[in-house]
């Protein structure tokens, strides 16, 4: 299969190229979202199970997983069932999200929200902020370590929190002082083939002072408790409950597993 990370980002640029020359940061800033951010870390860890749930249409390697849904049903739902924070898609080619989708789960929740997208550029940044997020992706398989240091320190000084999302031990090197949030992704970008031994794996090798997420590829509540108990804080899922009629049902379904899970291992 040939590498999808290296076409997104191709596409990324060429899109984001296409914006900056369209829409200024001032003209993004002149119709931004009003919302004071919370912090997306602290939501995480804080409450509910950690699970951050997420609005996805489609992925790459699946096509499409739930095509006409609505975020600004789905997301009160998310919130109403337990959902510590969402995640929301918003490349569209490859994953059929938009910022409008952002726009409108801002408008209808109080989550601490991720923009979750390819992220190359400061432009980004800004986008994501006049959106109404509280906290970025930013992948270390996409771009520098350089770039990722310089993004990070951005986004902090715009109040946006970083989700440093790794793949490899030696990734870890792209951390910084502006990056207290840290995602195993369990697929492989280059294939989209997914496998939780990227998370036991760097488990015992994350830093403690970093909220630590896995990414991806879990299929259980009894997936989430391993994750748990290996030391990871936040879980990151969306097709689980994405392909589902009602995702929200099935975010609720998911966490009543979790706790019966875990109460009947104490």
């Amino acid at each position: 299969m040939a590498d999808i990370l290296q076409s997104i980002i191709a596409d990324k640029a060429t899109e984001i190229g296409r914006l900056q020359a369209a829409v200024s940061v001032d003209d993004l800033y002149a119709t931004a979202v009003a919302h004071e951010p919370v912090s997306f870390r602290e939501g995480i860890e804080h409450t509910g199970h950690g699970i951050i749930a997420e609005f996805k249409r489609r992925s790459p390697s699946k096509g499409w997983i739930h095509r006409d849904a609505d975020p600004a049903a789905v997301a009160p739902g998310y919130e109403r069932e337990g959902a510590s924070a969402m995640s929301v898609l918003t490349d569209e080619k490859y994953f059929g999200g938009t910022l409008d989708d952002f726009r409108r789960v801002r408008s209808v929740t109080k989550l601490p929200l991720l923009r979750k997208d390819f992220v190359i550029s400061e432009y980004q940044l800004h986008q994501a902020k006049a959106a109404g997020a509280d906290a970025v992706l930013l992948i270390a398989a996409a771009i520098s370590e350089d770039l990722c240091r310089r993004l990070a320190h951005i986004a902090r000084s715009l109040g946006l929190e970083t989700l440093l999302e790794i793949h490899s031990e030696e990734e870890l090197s792209y951390l910084s002082d502006d990056i207290t949030v840290i995602g195993v992704n369990n697929r492989c970008l280059g294939t989209f083939q997914t496998s939780l031994e990227a998370s036991r794996y760097l488990a015992a090798r994350l830093p403690r002072y970093v909220t630590r997420i896995s990414e991806s590829g879990i299929h259980s509540a009894a997936d989430v408790v391993e994750l748990m108990r290996a030391g990871y804080n936040g879980f990151l899922i969306g097709e689980l409950l994405m392909r589902e009629p009602d995702p929200p049902a099935a975010l609720r379904a998911l966490n009543k597993d979790i706790t019966s899970l875990i109460c009947n291992n104490q």
